[in-house]
């Protein structure tokens, strides 16, 4: 298939050349893997071609459109103000594309076509297994693209259509967004094994929230994240020692293991440290981490991102601890 982008920014599908030329859909395709990897290096090894017919293709495509849509720098890319407009040109095409697509598939073989999903950790994942698991059982042919970021990352690929459905925790911003909550589950304080809370005897399972206070603690990164942890003490006159702020939660871990600090994160973590923690509920008060479902609130999904939506919000969403 062949777009035809005129400079005006009117998109027609068309074989017919403008007068800058043709270009093609592998163009749309190229450029939007460039966007969703973040450089030349790592959308080249998705695409399975070599680096430089890549940045090639990307300079036919500025050429084309007589602007620049990539900053290049040491670390990464950055797009450009045409860049970013192009960008919503370009997944625009690659919806219409993908669900005409589906669409006559549909029509011979079933559902299919590609699912792009965004999570975050915790019990996102578990989440995301599990209605993946059921939803391929009734639709084999479809494919998926898993995204993994922090809670802002995954809001942020949603609102601008790179990922169709995302696994959030709340705090977030409800603007732009239908949100659907799908889970919940209390915080823990994570410790270091040779730590004097770790042995805290009579509370061998949970830990009151005031107990925390003196020591230095890791926490998520997020700055809405902190704000809620602080707003945990801030009714008991206490103000918490964070010391570190941290993305991943294996990270975290590492760190507590080795004695730096004590992590406060949803307790699903338990599921996936081994050795030298110990890790405890936070009460007093007892908190929550709430998982949210989300998807674009302005734009439409895909058929099968609609139907995979549609299950989760129908059948899947599993009980509350």
């Amino acid at each position: 298939m062949m777009v035809v982008i005129y400079p005006k920014g009117i998109v027609k599908n068309d074989l017919l050349k403008s007068e800058r030329g043709v270009m093609e859909l592998r163009h749309i395709r190229y450029f939007l893997t460039v966007v969703e990897e973040g450089s030349f290096t790592k959308a080249a090894e998705k695409l399975h071609i070599a680096q430089p017919p890549l940045s090639r293709q990307i300079r036919d495509l500025e050429e084309e459109l007589n602007a620049q849509l990539f900053v290049r720098k040491a670390k990464g890319l950055s797009l450009t103000g045409a860049g970013e407009r192009f960008l919503q040109y370009a997944l625009r095409i690659r919806q219409l594309s993908d669900k005409s697509v589906e669409d006559i598939r549909e029509m011979n073989e079933g559902l299919s076509g590609t699912l792009y999903l965004a999570t975050i950790e915790g019990k996102a994942p578990a989440l995301f297994a599990e209605w993946i698991a059921d939803f391929k059982s009734i639709y084999p042919m479809v494919e998926y693209e898993l995204w993994n970021g922090n809670t802002d990352d995954v809001v942020k690929r949603v609102q601008s259509g790179l990922c169709e459905i995302g696994v959030i925790t709340a705090p977030y911003d409800e603007e732009g967004l239908v949100g659907v909550p799908v889970y919940e589950e209390p915080w823990v304080a994570m410790i270091p094994l040779d730590h004097p809370l770790a042995k805290t005897k009579g509370k061998k399972d949970s830990i009151e929230l005031k107990e925390l206070a003196p020591y230095e603690l890791i926490i998520p990164s997020r700055q809405s994240r902190k704000q809620e942890i602080l707003n945990w003490f801030s009714p008991l006159g206490l103000e918490p020692k964070i010391f570190c702020r941290i993305a991943h939660m294996l990270n975290a871990y590492e760190l507590t293991a080795k004695g730096t600090g004590i992590a406060i994160y949803p307790d699903s973590v338990r599921n996936y440290v081994d050795k030298g923690v110990v890790i405890k509920k936070i009460i007093k008060p007892e908190v929550k981490a709430k998982y949210i479902l989300v998807r674009s609130a302005d734009r439409d999904l895909s058929i099968v991102a609609d139907e995979f939506w549609t299950d989760i919000c129908g059948n899947m969403i599993p009980g509350k601890k």
